[in-house]
């Protein structure tokens, strides 16, 4: 027999792992041994595998195949992500090509488009992770808009809905231009630009001042890079130590373009990052002043204590440790009892003004705290939640 000068491993590779599979080596049954599962993280079926998923794959196979060496009943179980608004992107494509709209199409017509997409080029994935001889039982292969996975999803959001946890509200979304939906923030690609800064000027009602006062040609300046925004407006914010506004706490301006008449409110909010007269924000110095006031207080709630210096809750003696975030969380609702806090200032005081901190992860939180804190989570009395606005304390 001859021998090849270089070792010819795509042969080699492929034969192996056919015999894995014929023998059924990665295939996983209920049984008295102790189970070892991970669900791989659904690659997109729009795309191919880039070395990201070949390092966090790679990673997954040791693992399960460590615990199957192991005697463990080990489970890979493998999948894909219908990826709804990049598969839609590239079906709407296909249609093009094809000289068909979108717009003519009737949901079930649209969706037999995707599911002809997905047959022709979802699988291209999975055979990508077989090429990595990832030990993946592939009879459990399952894609996120099947049946019974889909129905699944379906019961978690009424019942997420149903506790509270999933509302409706408005809020300031990432809109696609083009798909004409909504994204979510993890779907952003977000880049660092210069931006203009535009200075615009409010003037300021002197309708009822004395005859000392200027005259009604006053202004005050406010920069911002989205004067677009400007609609919106509901007061305008002066720190009230600064002395060139300290003649206008208690007064109103006129919004530009919309002659809104909006109050002046002299707060330390305000923080004077870019030099500019007036910054119309809530910025660190207040988060700062509620976090890191006197901490040596001790707040008694039901049978429990809660020591915010030490980032601890006793219950009858027991020791609860907290995390930070969530020893943020409770000292905030500690200092407002039984008052509604929408989730957008629980966010602020928390994370600060300039975090990416999103609704989702807060929620997280909350339910963490919640198994800390009450009897039963699952039908909480202290930490409660006022579905659409935020979460309210109830300490009595």
């Amino acid at each position: 027999m001859e021998l090849t000068k270089n070792f010819e491993h795509q042969p080699a590779e492929k034969k192996w792992y056919q015999h894995w599979l014929d023998k059924q080596y990665f295939k996983s049954t209920p049984d008295e041994r102790e189970p070892y599962t991970i669900v791989i993280p659904p690659p997109n079926v729009t795309g191919v595998l880039h070395m990201g998923h070949c390092l966090n794959n790679t990673i997954q196979d040791i693992l399960v195949r460590r615990a199957r060496m192991m005697g463990k009943n080990a489970c890979w179980v493998p999948g894909t992500d219908h990826a709804s608004i990049a598969t839609e992107a590239k079906v709407v494509q296909m249609l093009r090509e094809r000289g068909i709209s979108k717009s003519s199409l009737s949901r079930d017509e649209f969706l037999s488009y995707a599911w002809e997409w997905k047959e022709k080029y979802g699988g291209i994935i999975l055979q990508q992770l077989k090429k990595l001889g990832c030990s993946l039982d592939w009879d459990r292969t399952t894609f996120t808009m099947d049946p019974d996975y889909y129905q699944s999803v379906i019961n978690v959001f009424i019942d997420l809905y149903k506790k509270g946890f999933i509302y409706r509200g408005k809020r300031m979304i990432n809109w696609d231009v083009k798909a004409k939906t909504a994204l979510s923030d993890e779907e952003v690609i977000r880049k660092e630009t210069q931006q203009k800064l535009y200075y615009l000027k409010y003037t300021i009602d002197n309708a009822n001042t004395s005859a000392n006062a200027k005259d009604a040609n006053d202004f005050i300046t406010i920069a911002t890079v989205r004067p677009e925004t400007i609609m919106g407006d509901s007061a305008v914010f002066v720190h009230p130590d600064d002395e060139r506004y300290k003649h206008l706490h208690g007064k109103f301006v006129f919004v530009p373009l919309i002659n809104r008449r909006v109050p002046v409110i002299a707060d330390d909010y305000v923080t004077k990052p870019f030099n500019m007269d007036v910054l119309v924000a809530m910025l660190d110095s207040k988060v700062k002043y509620i976090l890191n006031s006197d901490r040596s207080e001790i707040h008694r709630f039901g049978n429990m204590e809660h020591h915010p210096n030490i980032h601890t809750l006793f219950r009858e003696g027991k020791k609860i440790e907290l995390t930070i975030l969530e020893n943020r969380i409770l000292l905030y609702f500690l200092r407002n009892p039984n008052k509604v806090i929408n989730r957008d200032e629980l966010m602020l005081v928390v994370w600060g003004y300039n975090s990416d901190v999103n609704t989702r992860t807060l929620d997280m939180h909350i339910v963490r705290l919640r198994k800390k804190i009450e009897l039963n989570p699952d039908n909480p009395q202290l930490l409660q939640t006022v579905r659409g606005v935020g979460y309210r304390f109830n300490p009595s």
